[in-house]
């Protein structure tokens, strides 16, 4: 179902976290829960995924992990703090330890000067705190941010369940 590259860093997930009995959550808003469904692609995540959040609007990304209104009016969904409250609050509601946030414009439309097409932030968040990546894919065409924005996820869980 996913490439190659996404089932391996999955795979790596899911042994890892389950070595160091680390449960696993994930806040997804322009990916829609392909983070999540690479993660339970894998056999035996139910030992450590415990939930995955699509916060595809600016309601749910508030009602589900408690970003506030206040940071979403001044910063924009498709923000760097928004992200980081998106990660703290995955694992603030639920039993995971770690967790990773994405939220970008997956395209083909929603852009604009300031926040392009394939622009995505991602958060993780652990018991070593919380890191930020904002990459800029272009116009690479839908599929592409959000197979890209997985792959960086997955790279970002991984570095978080290690850290």
């Amino acid at each position: 179902m996913f490439p190659e590259d996404i089932q391996t860093l999955a795979k790596q997930i899911i042994t890892q976290a389950t070595a160091k009995g680390l449960m696993v959550a994930t806040a997804e808003s322009c990916t829609g829960g392909l983070v999540a469904g690479a993660l339970t692609d894998v056999a035996g995540s139910s030992a450590v995924v415990d939930r995955g959040f699509v916060t595809y609007s600016n309601a749910a990304k508030t009602a589900l992990v408690g970003v506030s209104v206040d940071l979403l009016a001044a910063h924009g969904a498709v923000s760097e703090p928004v992200a980081r409250a998106m990660a703290e609050g995955a694992v603030a509601r639920s039993d995971a330890a770690v967790s990773v946030a994405i939220t970008g414009i997956a395209g083909p439309g929603g852009g604009s000067d300031d926040k392009p097409v394939g622009l995505v932030h991602f958060a993780a968040a652990g018991p070593a705190g919380v890191v930020h990546a904002e990459h800029r894919f272009g116009d690479i065409g839908r599929e592409q941010v959000r197979l890209a924005s997985v792959k960086v996820a997955l790279e970002m869980l991984l570095d978080r369940i290690g850290a």
